[in-house]
């Protein structure tokens, strides 16, 4: 194992973790002052864990994950990965630029879904540790995945003594492309293996996109309506009819404000007392409560993970946005660096 002190916060460790495609991919672990750290991995830029104290300052994982390599080779849920060239959907599995017609891989049905098979959650990064943060780095070729230009992605992660974790993504492309990174962690404050639908949440949204019944947007914007949440159980606003609960899959787009980094969301486990606040400079936020959540490995708690074991915060550009033009747009030319951020910071409430 070895380890690193920098600027005298982050405590940063690695260790061999296992190969993929002949490549070694490390764990790294970041300690903060206080004792509470998080774990990462080069494989998919991915966030093991996040360990921080409840409100009698006991220490517990608050995202799904595993507790080994090959859980993460085995899982096709994108479990705390980095997902990209574009997170979420694009309908048809195409979209045009400058009246040229791109066509990707149509991974989930017709539509492509967070990158398609070329997606960035099952690709080995290379890795840098400075200033107490590690980046992860890949270079996504020409036409990979169907995507214009040779894309340079860094994917940095910093763990503060605030217990604030924070992600930022820059990229630049050699061709006018693209571009929509996010983290799909499935967060779960608990640590007591039940599941989220009695956490309260609050979207910082008036206006929610309008979908088709695969999740793809129609175009439209309409007000959240019963699809609000002002520090709201999760549960009041799914659809349950008997012992079938239909979850959440929905995109919010965020409330305007002067300052760049704005606030997305506030998540809150009234028996551990632990709530978790979102900031993004992201212009929308997608929540998903993992209806279709099996792993196929078990997880930290030495369990398989079901539906609703936890629950998506995922901050992006819109799904579907280089073929709706009223949306904030997510093209990147050449000459132009791409960057954004996600802030997810921890607490407790007493």
């Amino acid at each position: 194992m070895t380890e690193f002190m920098i600027g005298g916060r982050a405590t940063i460790s690695s260790k061999l973790w296992g190969t993929h495609e002949g490549r070694p991919v490390y764990l790294f672990k970041l300690v903060n002052a206080a004792g509470a750290y998080i774990e990462l991995t080069n494989y998919g830029a991915t966030l093991v864990s996040v360990v921080v104290p409840d409100g009698d300052n006991n220490l517990g994982n608050v995202v799904l994950g595993f507790p080994d390599l090959q859980g993460y080779l085995d899982d096709d849920c994108y479990i705390g990965s980095t997902v990209g060239r574009f997170a979420n959907r694009i309908a048809g599995a195409q979209f045009t630029l400058d009246g040229v017609v791109y066509q990707l891989e149509n991974n989930d049905g017709k539509n492509s879904n967070h990158g398609g098979n070329a997606g960035f959650n099952k690709k080995v990064f290379d890795y840098v540790i400075t200033d107490g943060s590690v980046s992860f780095t890949i270079l996504s070729k020409d036409g990979e995945g169907g995507y214009p230009g040779n894309l340079s992605l860094t994917v940095n992660y910093r763990w503060t003594d605030l217990n604030e974790l924070i992600i930022t993504y820059t990229a630049t492309s050699d061709k006018k492309t693209i571009a929509n990174f996010t983290n799909h962690a499935y967060f779960n404050l608990s640590n007591t293996g039940q599941d989220i639908q009695d956490h309260l949440l609050t979207i910082y949204a008036d206006n929610i996109l309008e979908a088709d019944a695969d999740y793809t947007p129609t175009g439209v914007i309409k007000a959240a309506g019963n699809k609000v949440f002002l520090n709201t159980p999760v549960k009041n606003n799914m659809n349950i009819n008997g012992d079938k609960v239909t979850g959440l899959n929905d995109c919010y787009l965020l409330n305007v404000s002067p300052e760049q980094l704005k606030p997305a969301a506030k998540l809150q486990e009234q028996t551990s007392g632990r709530w978790m606040e979102v900031f993004t400079t992201y212009p929308a936020l997608m929540l998903y409560t993992a209806d279709y959540l099996h792993s196929k490995a078990p997880g930290h708690a030495m369990r398989k993970y079901q539906p609703f074991d936890g629950l998506c915060l995922e901050c992006q550009h819109c799904p579907d946005s280089p073929n709706q033009p009223i949306f904030p747009s997510a093209v990147l030319n050449v000459g132009e660096v791409f960057e954004e951020t996600i802030v997810y910071k921890f607490g407790t409430i007493r």
